[in-house]
């Protein structure tokens, strides 16, 4: 593969990573105007938005049987138009079924195309030779940070849901397709299709466990986050209305920071040193969050946060890649079935400990399983010749 085809690749893999970024964020922003415009009640809420990972588990786990006849590039090319679509379906509808229908059409894509996205970024690495993972997390970030604030446009505008995404869905959709000409794989161009999903066997669970385990905890610490973090500052800690908005948006910019400069991290100090690092930040973070006197001292804990939790999940990517060099894809696609299970669990755990108990105390939780991560850290170990090639990581190793 020539080095400007790998840079090509690597430029139009963080462009659906930012695609994606916007796209769910335009989503999950927005979840009230969804409930108002389709009258679903507070009750039936939260069926709908745990339709949504459930869905996207299942697509995952076929994605790992998709790519035993078509490359992982094929299946993003095409699942992150439909997410796209389905976003329109969820703001041009104006009955409970449709909406329940784009939802599902949303989660199913969104489990394919991060499956498929995480598969290609983690090939893209074993071809550098270097670490470049948590870059196209970074994209993910921006494109996060960009779609929150355009839905936060639509909301300060009173605009309709169709309105606030019509016009992304324009720019996005042809820049998704036309940034899909460029899709590379770190495999040589005649490797078989079925070659690595032949060897699903040689995943054996309990060697991928810890791995999950890590994506599982990492998510609930996120999931706790986006979803209790602006209650949190002002029913507990005293905090404004409108400061109660800021939390999310310092947790997305310190993650961006985070994973923008967590490559370099990894290649001067290792990924063991800088997952054990962030365990440790994001945990602090927890414990400034539950002790916090007041609402700035809050805005710490959550900035600490997004600086910890930032590294965690690309890296757990990038360490099944290295684990599994020849069945990678399939490592990835079940790996990132853990990335819903925390996001269902998070939530709900934190609110119902934090009805039963206290919300301060349960911040503790999810500050103990995130810490859990330093167990498993030993997982995320480098050994430079489980990459794949050394032939092709040299020719690849000063690709800008």
């Amino acid at each position: 593969m020539t080095d400007a085809r790998l840079r090509y690749g690597r430029a139009s893999l963080a462009m659906s990573f930012l695609v994606q970024g916007v796209t769910f964020a335009l989503l999950v922003t927005r979840i009230p105007a969804i409930q108002d415009r389709y009258g679903i009640s507070d009750g039936l809420l939260p069926v709908f938005l745990a339709a949504v990972p459930v869905l996207a588990g299942v697509a995952s786990v076929a994605t790992e049987k998709v790519v035993a006849r078509v490359r992982p590039g094929i299946v993003l090319r095409w699942a992150q138009p439909v997410v796209l679509l389905a976003l329109l379906g969820v703001g041009a509808g104006s009955e409970v079924w449709q909406v329940a229908l784009a939802l599902g059409v949303f989660g199913l894509g969104v489990g394919a195309l991060d499956a498929s996205m995480n598969m290609m970024g983690v090939s893209l690495q074993r071809a550098y030779g270097r670490s470049i993972m948590l870059g196209f997390h970074a994209a993910y970030s921006l494109g996060g940070i960009a779609g929150a604030s355009v839905a936060w446009a639509g909301a300060r505008g009173d605009g309709s849901l169709l309105v606030s995404y019509l016009p992304a869905v324009v720019v996005l959709l042809p820049a998704a397709l036309i940034g899909s000409r460029w899709y590379a794989e770190g495999k040589p161009a005649g490797a078989p299709v079925a070659a690595e999903a032949g060897q699903a066997a040689s995943v054996p669970f309990r060697l991928l466990m810890p791995l999950c385990l890590v994506m599982a905890f990492a998510y609930i610490g996120d999931s706790t986050v986006s979803n209790w973090s602006a209650k949190y500052l002002q029913d507990v800690l005293g905090g404004s209305e409108q400061l109660a908005t800021v939390p999310y948006n310092v947790y997305m910019v310190t993650t961006l920071l985070g994973r923008a400069v967590g490559d370099l991290g990894v290649r001067r100090f290792g990924a063991v040193a800088v997952v054990r690092g962030g365990s440790v930040l994001a945990a602090a973070g927890f414990a400034v969050v539950a002790m916090a006197p007041g609402a700035w001292w809050g805005m710490l804990g959550f900035t600490l946060l997004g600086l910890g939790l930032c590294v965690i999940v690309p890296q757990t990517f990038a360490a099944a890649g290295r684990m599994f060099p020849g069945a990678s894809d399939v490592a990835v696609a079940r790996l990132n079935v853990f990335n819903y299970v925390g996001f269902l669990v998070g939530s709900p755990l934190v609110g119902a400990l934090g009805d039963a108990w206290s919300y301060r105390g349960a911040m503790l939780v999810p500050m103990v399983l995130v810490l859990a991560t330093l167990v498993y850290a030993r997982s995320f170990g480098t050994e430079p010749d489980r990459y794949g090639g050394g032939h092709e990581r040299a020719r690849a190793a000063d690709v800008g």
